[in-house]
């Protein structure tokens, strides 16, 4: 008996999706204030800076 020939899986897209961001760690610098934060979702981390209270932060760094 032979087996069945069977094609590779192709490789999946990752999910995209909109992070929801939570603060795992802060401080204070002459710039403002660095964010260290996390995806509730997937754990995906980044590093923000809040510039003025008044305002979004900004990411500093690219999500990992």
């Amino acid at each position: 008996m032979t087996e069945p020939r069977t094609s590779p899986l192709p490789l999946l897209a990752p999910t995209v999706h909109e992070h929801g961001w939570l603060v795992e760690s802060s401080h204070r610098t002459l710039d403002g204030t660095v964010l260290y934060v996390r995806c509730a979702a997937c754990g995906t981390r980044r590093v923000d800076l809040a510039a003025r209270p008044q305002t979004p932060p900004a990411a500093l760094s690219r999500e990992v």
